[in-house]
């Protein structure tokens, strides 16, 4: 078993099982139950490919979600931390999003 793909978009996670699903290749979620509490990061909803031999047709299959995605993550200049598109402040250190 091999983990492929994970994101906190359980819709996107589930859009590249359809994809697996719908190309033969059997497949299993993991922490689809499970509540993101304190640690998001940690909890993010996993797709895993049954057939270690599956992963790189299944790699292939979904490459472009992650291409196409239109959220673009920056650093803060400042503090260094990740910050999602949406954000035009840094969630940590409040510095400024110069675009």
């Amino acid at each position: 078993m091999k983990l492929i793909y994970s994101d906190e978009n359980n819709i996107t996670v589930n859009h590249a099982k359809n994809i697996l699903e719908n190309a033969g290749i059997p497949v299993m979620l993991k922490n689809e139950h499970t509540s993101t509490g304190m640690y998001p990061q940690f909890m993010y909803l996993e797709l895993w490919v049954m057939n270690d031999s599956d992963q790189d047709k299944a790699l292939e299959l979904i490459s472009t979600l992650k291409t196409n995605s239109t959220s673009v993550e920056w650093h803060c200049p400042e503090c260094e931390e990740e910050n999602d598109s949406s954000f035009e402040i840094c969630w940590n250190c409040k510095h400024e999003h110069q675009q």
